[in-house]
């Protein structure tokens, strides 16, 4: 298993709460400040996130 970072800014567990995703038959985690860029902004998961660069932001 891998560690629980957020997957924008690589903090952990122990510094903030993280929200656990599932995207592609593997687990991801987010912290709650960078769920905006999820919903908003997923471009800017480019090379974080497999695919990111197909996702729609909501409007």
């Amino acid at each position: 298993m891998s560690e629980k970072k957020c997957l924008v800014c690589q903090k952990d567990e122990m510094e903030v709460p993280l929200v656990q995703l599932s995207y592609k038959e593997k687990e991801y985690w987010i912290c709650p400040q960078h769920i905006p860029v999820l919903i908003h902004n997923p471009n800017q998961l480019e090379g974080l996130l497999p695919g990111a660069e197909n996702f729609k932001a909501y409007e």
